[in-house]
């Protein structure tokens, strides 16, 4: 069965491809009851749609843990969404995980430098769309070099208002975007709050600069009210 699967395709499909395309599904079942399978004459990757998979991680039962993911851990559910295109399917995918829309606040504490350069024009398209910026002291003063305007908050170990703490814990943040900077205990100690109070509070997290840019980049280009609804049978 394999090898009249592998022949069907001109290249190899992952598990992925093969639950957006529905493909592989047909065909294996043809394979299991010896039906004549022919060459796929479109290419599978060649579709009218985009499917886009979000892993969900139980850390509301992991009481104390850090949600720093390593390339060890594994989700516990995973949700796949599909879009007219790569913006719709992100952002139903983000939703179906927690993601609440419109953002109105973020709280930032983008780390190095290098991630900070990297999220410059993330945190342009951001202000772009009218939302405001909570952010740590070296972030603020970074974001301030591009004209960027922020509020700045204190770190959770200073017992000072505004502090990032009590921001999350009344709500007054929408996502939190948290990328460690280095392992000094205190800067740890600073980000762990933060990225545990988000969880605790039910705030979504990003802890990957990348993604917090294609989260930028997804809503200057489709709002959260312009996400279609259709029925799995119409892709």
């Amino acid at each position: 069965m394999k090898k009249i699967l592998a022949e069907s395709f001109k290249r190899p499909i992952t598990k992925e491809q093969s639950k957006d395309t529905g493909m592989a599904i047909e065909l294996a079942t043809k394979a299991i009851l010896d039906v004549p399978v022919a060459r796929v004459g479109r290419p599978w990757h060649d579709l009218d749609y985009v499917g886009v998979k979000a892993p969900h991680f139980s850390f509301t039962r992991l009481q104390g843990a850090d949600l720093t993911l390593g390339v060890e851990m594994a989700s516990t559910g995973e949700v796949g969404c599909l879009g007219d295109d790569f913006e719709e399917a992100f952002l139903k995918a983000l939703i179906s995980v927690g993601f609440k829309f419109p953002i109105r606040t973020v709280l930032l504490s983008t780390g190095t430098l290098k991630d900070k350069v990297a999220f410059s024009e993330g945190a342009k398209l951001f202000e772009s769309l009218g939302i405001g910026f909570f952010a740590t002291q070296g972030t603020a003063e970074f974001l301030n070099q591009y004209g960027i305007k922020s509020v700045v908050v204190h770190w959770p170990l200073e017992n000072r208002s505004p502090n990032a703490g009590e921001l999350i814990e009344q709500r007054k943040i929408d996502p939190v975007i948290n990328i460690p900077k280095n392992y000094q205990e205190t800067e740890l100690t600073n980000d762990y709050y933060i990225r545990r109070k988000a969880v605790d509070f039910g705030i979504p997290l990003l802890t990957n600069i990348q993604l917090a840019n294609r989260l930028a980049e997804s809503l200057s280009r489709k709002q959260g009210v312009d996400l279609g609804i259709k029925e799995l049978q119409a892709y």
